[in-house]
């Protein structure tokens, strides 16, 4: 076990908001457990990750939305660790469409992922983390957690209620001395806005949205940040 090791979860690190994440806090010494549904690209990151860092970095190809694999892959991350210095639900999906006339089964599939992926998640991990009565958890919520937007409806009900499921695990982890915050980022540059047709300077950089979670992580010991809301510069798009 390694158990002089900080180690940051993160789930959907492949890419994106994840993979700056990752490389953040990998550049500061911390190990790295991480997955995403391809095989490939959870593989690759890890040699990118192990050869620049230098940290150990564990990966696994699973679904979120099945709470038995999210469970072995907790327990295999166990195996190696005593518990999560930091914990990152990141994993999302975003399918455009109105609440009217969106397909059949899109609210199901984006709560599977960015709700109930989050929950098992974080279930799994928050034993070892309350036994240890330390440990810090981030949500990457959206802007979408607190504004309705006429084109996101599945989407918007999603990070809503993830909004609602943080604001719950904070005042839960209050007693155990375990941190939780929100993240509430705007448009973020991502594979997802690739093709628009807008141009990248107008939106937040990955990077923005990882050197917040750093700069949160590294508050003192008695103060925690509770909700961070980002935003690009002109406002949203």
């Amino acid at each position: 076990m390694r158990k002089d090791k900080r180690l940051i979860v993160i789930s959907g690190g492949s890419k994106g908001i994840g993979k700056a994440i990752i490389e953040s806090f990998a550049a500061n010494g911390f190990d790295i457990a991480t997955f995403s549904r391809n095989e490939k690209e959870i593989n690759n990151l890890k040699k990118e990750v192990e050869k620049e860092y230098n940290v150990s970095v564990f990966v696994k190809a699973i679904d979120i939305t099945n709470r038995e694999e999210v469970n072995k892959f907790a327990a295999d991350v166990l195996k190696l660790y005593q518990h999560p210095t930091v914990l990152v639900n990141n994993a999302g999906i975003f399918t455009p469409g109105q609440i009217q006339n969106e397909a059949d089964g899109v609210l199901e599939d984006t709560m599977n992922v960015n709700l109930n992926g989050s929950y098992y998640l974080t279930r799994a991990f928050l034993p070892s983390m309350i036994k240890a009565k330390k440990g810090h958890v981030f949500t990457m919520c959206s802007i979408a957690s607190i504004t309705a937007y006429t084109n996101s409806g599945s989407y918007c009900i999603s990070k809503f209620a993830l909004l609602g499921f943080n604001k719950v695990l904070r005042e839960e982890m209050k007693e155990h001395n375990i941190k939780v915050t929100s993240i509430l980022p705007g448009a973020t540059y991502t594979a997802s806005w690739e093709g628009a047709g807008i141009p990248e300077d107008r939106f937040m950089s990955s990077k923005d949205i990882a050197d917040t979670v750093w700069a949160a992580y590294n508050l003192g010991p008695q103060a925690v940040v509770e909700e961070i809301v980002l935003r690009p510069i002109l406002g949203d798009i």
